[in-house]
């Protein structure tokens, strides 16, 4: 294992901007930016050794400031969607800043994804790391709490990618953290030729907004189904069948995982590469997003359309803060939040 560091730009105030990249004894890498803490690049072998970009990301650093899609950013304080940027807790009512319509979205105005986390490298003989430390203050984006966030991304000679959250608040707050890569295991074109497998028999129903009614859908029959492995082109070709589909012109939406602590609960795969990517995540629900909305230039001046990737964000329900029924987002005074997913490549 190795790590190597470059400058990546500077920003708006003069910080000069680190990609860290962790390479594997296969030559196998991930590269990381203290901006954001985005994950920039996951370059893994296919069936026949070669090594390929499979994560979609950019450039430069204007790219990640000034493009949208969140294209491997950490997003928080609270990832997905908070109906009416609004929510109670303690009695007290939070209002946040309505980037998504009238709701908040990934934290607001300026989440996780646009500040410059602090970096630390830490080798290993199993697998080197790099954490990312922030420290949002309190009313940041309307929230409550000054809260300290740890996002470390680590990497080892069998290709698994592991992501670990903390964050300690010394008030009472919500948090719900994930990471927004986009994946495309045969590293061009999109994932429609991709198969998917979830462990999930249950979604959380939206509405038009694509707020959470606090309600739960099967999926069973219907083309949100990965229960048993699916191709995601077909599901997308019977979208009419299905309102939630209809209505975003694919996925995007959070289904509810099976069991409980550190588990697999999802696999990616493309048979003419021989890439797999296996999920394990300690989270709840994993939103999955098939990338209907990218029309943008990536790495190396490459376009990405419509489905070029596919994002698999573990984490805690969306609009949770206003769904008591759900899985607590609450983080208390004092208490640490922890989290962990990882996605493990290989062919």
């Amino acid at each position: 294992m190795s790590i190597t560091q470059k400058p990546f730009g500077i920003d708006l105030i003069g910080r000069q901007m680190t990609l860290y990249t962790l390479t594997n004894k296969k030559g196998a890498s991930i590269s990381v930016l203290d901006f954001g803490a985005h994950l920039v690049s996951v370059k893994v072998p296919d069936k026949n050794g070669h090594l390929t970009e499979v994560n979609l990301g950019y450039d430069t650093l204007e790219e990640y400031d000034q493009k949208g899609a969140y294209i491997g950013a950490t997003v928080g304080r609270y990832g997905n969607r908070i109906g009416g940027s609004r929510f109670t807790l303690n009695g007290v009512e939070y209002t946040l800043f309505p980037n998504d319509g009238k709701n908040n979205l990934h934290g607001g105005r300026e989440g996780f994804d646009k500040k410059w986390w602090k970096g630390q490298i830490l080798e290993d003989e199993k697998e080197d790391t790099v954490i990312f430390t922030y420290v949002a203050h309190d009313g940041e984006e309307g929230f409550p709490g000054k809260m300290k966030t740890q996002v470390s991304y680590s990497f080892d000679d069998d290709c698994r990618l592991t992501i670990r959250y903390m964050a300690v608040s010394d008030k009472d707050t919500v948090c719900n953290l994930t990471n927004h890569s986009y994946f495309n295991l045969s590293g061009e074109g999109d994932v429609l030729d991709h198969t998917l497998w979830i462990d999930s028999d249950y979604v959380t129903d939206v509405d038009d907004e694509l707020i959470a009614t606090g309600e739960m859908l099967a999926v069973k029959g219907t083309p949100l189904d990965f229960s048993t492995p699916a191709c995601i082109g077909d599901g997308i070709a019977r979208k009419k069948e299905c309102p939630l589909m209809d209505a975003v012109d694919g996925y995007d939406i959070n289904y509810v995982l099976k069991g409980e602590g550190l588990r697999k609960v999802a696999t990616l795969s493309h048979a003419a590469s021989g890439r797999m990517m296996d999920v394990y995540t300690t989270e709840p629900g994993i939103q999955i997003y098939s990338g209907q909305g990218l029309n943008q230039s990536g790495h190396d001046g490459a376009h990405y359309g419509p489905y070029a990737g596919i994002a698999m964000e573990t984490q805690h329900y969306p609009d949770s803060p206003n769904h008591p029924q759900f899985p607590t987002t609450t983080l208390k005074a004092g208490e640490t939040y922890q989290t962990t997913t990882i996605y493990h490549f290989y062919n």
